[in-house]
């Protein structure tokens, strides 16, 4: 009988290509498992053995989605004494609110998604009116790396400045449950890109670069209803990225 196709990516014979190595699909398994099970940060998980066993793949395969889950801050291995359920502060966000986050699915990546437009469009709202100047040069210099970043083809850096644009913007909201809030929604947004979702550069970068400038320049000259748009925008486009991207990998 013929494999079905989460078992076979999971054996790593999935015939229809690049979409979901072995790996990444037991990555999601295991953020299954620690849910279900209701593991609590702190707690041991079982043995990679063990969870080669129950998810009937090889313990190799197994090693490298728990390479993922560390990088992630999802789980933490501890030499001679086993893998554990991470308690640190990655894991008290995700546990909070998105323990149940499955970064490939692309039902919850639009979820996530819908969460983040509602919270940024307030915060690129309220931070058109708030602003300091201070925190204005914070917001450009972030959209001007992430242009740098583009421009040499660096993604690293290009990553790390959309993430300090968005930070920055939230923190010039003044609202501290809005700054708290983006912060969370995008680090769930970092676990599909470290998973493999969107690790470069897509056909929408160019756009987010430019995006970027017209939500500081609306945020700089005081146009709440704007900036709260253009964020909006910028929001929906890089959606479209992720659904594309999953939907290249489901066929191709």
């Amino acid at each position: 009988m013929k494999d079905t196709p989460v078992v076979a990516a999971v054996n790593g014979t999935d015939e229809r290509g690049d979409y979901r190595p072995g790996y990444e699909v037991v990555a999601e398994r295991i953020l299954e498992f620690i849910a279900e099970a209701r593991l609590a940060p702190g707690d041991r998980m079982p043995t990679e053995n063990d969870l080669a066993q129950r998810l009937d793949t090889s313990r190799a395969v197994v090693r490298e989605a728990v390479k993922i889950l560390s990088a992630l801050g999802r789980v933490r291995a501890h030499k001679g004494r086993g893998l554990f359920v991470a308690d640190d502060d990655g894991m008290l966000i995700t546990s909070r609110w998105g323990g149940f986050f499955r970064p490939v699915d692309l039902d919850h990546v639009f979820m996530l998604f819908e969460f983040r437009r509602v919270q940024e469009m307030a915060a690129a709202r309220l931070a058109a009116t708030r602003s300091t100047p201070a925190e204005l040069r914070a917001i450009e210099d972030a959209m001007q790396q992430c242009r740098h970043g583009y421009a040499h083809g660096e993604v690293d850096v290009f990553n790390q400045a959309d993430d300090d644009f968005h930070a920055a913007v939230a923190a010039a909201s003044h609202n501290t449950f809005l700054g708290s809030a983006v912060r969370d929604a995008r680090r769930l947004q970092r676990q599909s890109s470290a998973i493999g979702i969107h690790d470069a550069f897509g056909e929408g970068t160019a756009a987010a670069v430019e995006e970027h400038e017209a939500i500081y320049r609306a945020i700089r000259d005081g146009r709440p209803d704007e900036a709260a748009e253009a964020t909006a925008v910028h929001l929906d486009r890089t959606l479209e990225d992720y659904r594309r991207e999953i939907q290249r990998r489901l066929f191709g």
